[in-house]
Order: structure tokens, then C-alpha cells, then sequence
């Protein structure tokens, strides 16, 4: 077992090690002399460790805590988690179609996909899962429990569940592939403004978007707002051919360079733009990163859209994956990717970094200012920056800790069944009377938080003590801290409008899916809102652009 796991090991260091010998990229000495002291721990280890060594689970820790050296998107994927490859490649993997969540000693079923093999046979959200296959899940994290849940399509899976405390329930569900959507949503907003939301760059990202673009043209779209809020990334050529749908054949998107010059490569346009005229707003936030900002910051140096949101994530890094021996593969970071303008937006710096620090931002005086096509500034190594940004408040602590503690989600559970139906996912509202009855059921909890002021006033009290201040300020400091001591009552009251948007969306969610869950976000979505001002003002559209 043990000489298995140094075959899997070392094999795995010899092949991303010859991955770089063989362009003449590492010293080959180094790397036979590691590979060598790798082996030979192994050999103590298997003749003399006090127990029985998992080997299979020591090689691929040992594999994981050497890629984590590099950066997080250096990473190995064993054959046993091949889906979770699969997931970030297609979208499709394996298993029953549900969003699951960690809530106490037990793992809930957050959201079943509509129309996939969960919602099929009946599972719904708020179902505590005790066992897969007549394995307890307590105590388990979400990870463990979603590999349990997965598994080749056309096996069944029993998962027995309590729901909304009325007893246990065995629920047989076969499972299928799972396709999960780059385009969850797309439709027609006010005065003729398309949407589309863009949630991940798989293999079928670029159609998709096409598909939701033809048809909002049919409806009547004039102007287009591209949602790629919390979008992670994907495929940088889906990235590329997005870029396509806007601008002309033949036009740069974005060049890749790398240590090996093998990966320096310049991707431009390869077919004729489908609208190179429709206004478009591209929204942004700071769960953009990759594929999303190649698409909003190669649309922003060509001048070919407004930006509008907050700052993406800055990653500018580009990843390529090869095969290992088992049916393994490993992701490798192996360039850095810059947009039209020439600009990296790659924010932290993962290499010059001494074993054990947090990688650090790229220090302000290393920024360089680039140019768009029409002349106006953008800077790299900050992520896209947005051409409008919109102010979001910060959640309050208590909207925060209610959040936290999944009592908005037990309580739209509660909510669910004792209504059998709600009104449209756009109309539905909370009435004053069901909010105090949500108030109500909070303050039940045991809970306990505090505010930012009352954490700064006690470390006020402290410097006052330490100075020998504060014996004369006593009064007005207690009078001050009594004013800012967290009131649960008086904060469900202060921050309503946050809270109740939350619980809304929840409530929502449990009939509509997660296209009701777009819809009810339309109402109050200042970015959304924002879209549509600029692109109904002609004016303020084309003075960005032209700035």
C-alpha cells in the first residue's frame, strides 16, 4: 500500500517536474534530489511508523501542501474528486442537482435546481439530511456530505431526511447529469433594456449568451445590461468569444505571457460581431475575477462598453490543466493574461512572498497608468475598476449575525409551509404584520453580537485608562456606550429594509427557484437601477466612453 502511494506521489512530481525540465525551465538536480528525499521519508515511514499509514491520503495531502507554496489556483484533483474538475470545466457533474448547507450538527438542502433530479423526487429546501445511503451525516461539513451525493448518472441514492420537524422521510433519487447554467436568467427590463446574467465561463458560456441575446433582440432590446456579479470565471476563450459578440473580427482581446514562451499567445476575434452598436452596461463587483474581467476590462479599453459597479477581484492569471497517470490532473498557473490596453489587473503578488505570509497587493508605486482606444485612464493591478461605482451599505452586525445563523433560512422554511403560495416573484412583499411576526421569532433565539461603535468605544476606554484619563470622562462614556450597546428589538426595527430584503429573497426562492430569486431582485437592485439611468441617457452614455 505504502509503495503504491510513492509510485502516485512521485509520479505526480515527475510529471509537473518534466512538464518544466523539458523546456529547459528547472534545475534537474534540485528536483531529483527532492524526489529522492520524498522517497526515502516514505521508506521510514512504511518500515517504522508507530500505526498503519493511509497512504493514499498522506500522498495527496503532501501534494496539496506543496501546490498551496505556489497560489490557490495551482491545484491537484485526485480521481476521487475528478467531478469537482468536471463541475469547473462544463458545469455538469454527477448527482441529484441541489445547493446543500452547513445549519447546526446536520447539513440542509439550501435550494433543489428546478427540474433536476432532487425537486423531482421531492426534496425541498430546509430538508435536514440525516443520512445518504444509510450513512449518519452528523457532524459532517457540506463537503463531505455533497460527495456523498454525488455519483455516476443513472445510480439511485437514498436520502433519508427530516422535514420541518414532522418526522423522517427516505427519499430514492436517481441521479442524472447536472448541467448548472452560465445563463440563469435573461430577460426584458424597463424602456426595452435586456439583461443577461452571466454566473460562470464553461464550455457552453459563449452560446449561451448568443441564444439570450437573440431572443431579447426579438422581444425589442435597444440596450443591454451584462451581469457578471459574482462570477468567477472559466474558460478564457468563452471570455474571448463573449468579447466577439460586440466587437470587430480580427481585434485583440487579450495576450497571455508566461515563463514558458510556449504559452505567450494573442487571442483575437475570429468571427464577424452579432451588434456593434447596442449600448451595454457590464456590472461588476468584487466576486468578478478572471474570464469576467478579461470580458469587462477588454470592453472598457476598447471603449465598447460603461462599467458600472465595484471593483472586480484582480485576478490576472491564467490556468492550463494536464493529465496525470490514474486518472488525476493537475492545474497549473502558467501565465498572466493583459487586456487591450496592455494593463494586468492580477491585484496580490503570490511569489515574492517569504513561507507562511499572506500574499500582499502589488505596492501603489509599482501601478501604471495604461490607455483606452479613446484616451481615457485605467490602471492595472487593481482589478477593472468600474467607469460608475455604485455604494453599497455594509450589512449591519445584526442583519449580519441573523444571516449567520440561518435564521432567515429556518424562518422562510416556517414561512413555506404555513403558505401554500405567494404571489409573482417580482410582486411579493412582506407586510408589517409578518415582519413582526419574523422580529418576534428572533428575539426567541439566543444570539449575542456587537456594534463596530460599542468595539471602538471599549478600546477608547482602555487608552483612557492606560493615559489616566478616564476616571473624567466616566459619565459621558457610559452615557455614550449605553446608546451604541446592541438593542436586538431596536436594530430589527434601525435595519428592516436590510433584513427584510434578505428574507423576501428567501421566501421567494422556496416557490420560484432561482429565477424567482432574480426576478424579487430587480425591485431594489441599485446597480440594476443605475444600468438603466445611464443607458436611457444617451448623453451620459457616450461622454463616459468618450471621456
Amino acid at each position: 500500500m505504502i509503495k503504491q502511494a510513492k509510485i502516485n506521489l512521485i509520479g505526480c512530481f515527475v510529471a509537473v517536474s518534466l512538464a518544466f525540465t523539458s523546456f529547459g525551465q528547472s534545475n534537474g538536480f534540485e528536483v531529483l534530489k527532492s524526489l529522492e528525499l520524498m522517497d526515502q521519508i516514505y521508506e521510514q515511514l512504511d518500515k517504522y511508523y508507530v500505526d498503519e499509514i493511509q497512504a493514499g491520503n498522506l500522498s495527496k495531502t503532501a501534494i496539496d501542501a506543496m501546490l498551496k507554496e505556489l497560489d490557490p489556483y495551482t491545484v491537484y484533483y485526485h480521481e476521487s474528486n475528478i467531478e469537482d474538475y468536471r463541475l469547473l470545466t462544463t458545469g455538469q457533474y454527477g448527482g441529484i442537482g441541489a445547493l446543500i448547507r452547513k445549519n447546526g450538527d446536520f447539513v440542509y438542502v439550501s435550494e433543489p435546481y428546478e427540474g433536476n433530479p432532487a425537486s423531482e423526487s421531492g426534496l425541498r429546501a430546509g430538508d435536514k439530511i440525516l443520512e445518504i445511503d444509510g450513512k449518519d451525516m452528523k457532524g459532517l461539513s457540506s463537503s463531505e456530505v455533497s460527495t456523498a451525493l454525488k455519483g455516476p448518472k443513472g445510480t439511485d441514492v437514498e436520502v433519508k431526511i427530516e422535514r420541518n420537524g414532522n418526522g423522517e422521510e427516505v427519499i430514492k433519487i436517481n441521479r442524472d447529469e447536472i448541467k448548472l447554467p452560465d445563463v440563469p436568467y435573461s430577460g426584458l427590463l424597463e424602456n426595452k433594456v435586456g439583461y443577461i446574467k452571466l454566473n460562470s465561463f464553461t464550455r457552453s458560456a459563449s452560446p449561451d449568451v448568443k441564444d439570450a441575446f437573440i431572443k431579447l433582440k426579438e422581444q425589442g432590446m435597444t440596450s443591454l445590461v451584462l451581469d457578471l456579479r459574482g462570477n468567477g470565471g472559466g474558460l478564457l476563450i468563452e471570455a474571448v468569444r463573449i468579447v466577439n459578440m460586440f466587437i470587430p473580427k480580427n481585434q485583440v482581446v487579450v495576450n497571455t505571457i508566461g515563463r514558458v514562451e510556449d504559452e505567450n499567445r494573442v487571442y483575437k476575434t475570429m468571427d464577424e460581431p452579432m451588434d456593434l452598436d447596442i449600448p451595454i452596461v457590464v456590472l461588476m463587483n468584487d466576486g468578478s475575477a478572471s474570464a469576467s474581467e478579461i470580458v469587462a476590462g477588454s470592453l472598457q479599453d476598447l471603449d465598447r462598453a460603461v462599467i458600472v459597479g465595484t471593483t472586480s477581484y484582480g485576478k490576472g492569471l491564467v490556468q492550463r490543466t494536464y493529465d496525470l497517470d490514474y486518472g488525476s490532473k493537475v492545474k497549473l498557473t502558467i501565465a498572466k493574461y493583459y487586456t487591450p490596453s496592455g494593463r494586468c489587473v492580477q491585484r496580490l503578488e503570490y511569489y515574492d512572498r517569504e513561507n507562511g505570509e499572506k500574499p500582499q497587493e502589488i505596492a501603489d508605486s509599482l501601478l501604471k497608468v495604461f490607455k483606452t482606444v479613446n484616451g481615457r485612464d485605467v490602471i492595472d493591478g487593481r482589478g477593472v475598476e468600474p467607469d460608475i461605482e455604485v455604494e453599497l451599505d455594509d450589512l449591519s452586525r445584526l442583519t449580519a449575525t441573523i444571516l449567520r445563523n440561518n435564521f432567515i433560512f429556518n424562518y422562510a422554511t416556517d414561512y413555506f409551509y404555513d403558505h401554500k403560495e405567494i404571489s409573482s416573484a417580482s410582486e411579493f412583499s412582506l407586510t408589517d404584520v409578518e415582519y413582526d411576526a419574523f422580529k418576534a421569532y428572533v428575539l426567541e433565539q439566543e444570539f449575542t453580537y456587537s456594534t463596530a461603535t460599542e468595539e471602538k468605544l471599549k478600546k477608547m476606554k482602555e487608552t483612557a485608562e492606560d493615559e489616566g484619563f478616564y476616571e473624567d470622562v466616566t459619565t459621558e462614556y457610559e452615557a455614550l456606550l449605553a446608546k451604541v450597546v446592541p438593542s436586538k428589538e431596536r436594530d430589527l426595527v434601525k435595519f428592516k429594509e436590510q433584513v427584510v430584503d434578505l428574507l423576501e429573497n428567501e421566501i421567494v426562492s422556496r416557490y420560484y427557484y432561482q429565477k424567482g430569486r432574480a426576478e424579487h431582485r430587480f425591485k431594489d437592485d441599485q446597480f440594476i437601477n443605475k444600468s438603466i439611468d445611464v443607458l436611457q441617457n444617451s448623453k451620459e452614455y457616450n461622454t463616459i466612453l468618450e471621456n
